[in-house]
């Protein structure tokens, strides 16, 4: 392969297709494995919600979008299987979304599939500069933030 071409990107090409390049893969194999029909917003959704459910209130805040539009999603994802609605357990009148069993198993398969995405990656670049990548834009990403990252940081997935 030549890697002279990707020589001359500079660092926000090269993070932005590294990370196009495993959202990519990894919706190719969800897709092969009979979950085509997930978009990386479900699984921000997902990954919010497990394991406890949420509010349509709390997910809207989370993911930035209308409540409508939580609506629209939470029926689209309903009737395919992976999300349900249940009354929630203090307000008797409100509703909180939890995952099926479907919706488990399609965290769990794109958990897998990531998994060997990444260890791909290791054999490629080796584990020791794997570890020092990571822990490199852990800190340039901390710093960028002065530490006001919230807890609930979306997935990539």
């Amino acid at each position: 392969m030549n890697h002279k071409i990707f020589s001359e990107f500079d660092l926000t090409s090269l993070l932005s297709l590294s990370f196009s390049s495993l959202v990519d893969e990894l919706n190719d194999r969800m897709s092969e494995l009979g979950f085509g029909d997930i978009r990386p917003a479900h699984g921000f959704m997902f990954k919010f919600i497990s394991p406890d459910g949420a509010t349509g209130i709390e997910i809207a805040e989370y993911l930035g979008i209308t409540k409508q539009a939580v609506s629209k999603m939470v029926d689209y994802l309903e009737k395919s299987g992976y999300v349900m609605r249940q009354t929630h357990p203090t307000d008797k009148r409100g509703k909180i979304i939890v995952l099926t069993e479907r919706g488990l198993l399609v965290m769990k398969v794109k958990e897998e599939i990531l998994t060997e995405i990444e260890q791909r990656w290791v054999e490629n670049i080796g584990t020791e500069r794997m570890q020092m990548l990571k822990e490199d834009l852990t800190k340039l990403v901390y710093e960028a933030n002065k530490g006001k990252l919230s807890s609930r940081l979306r997935p990539v997935w």
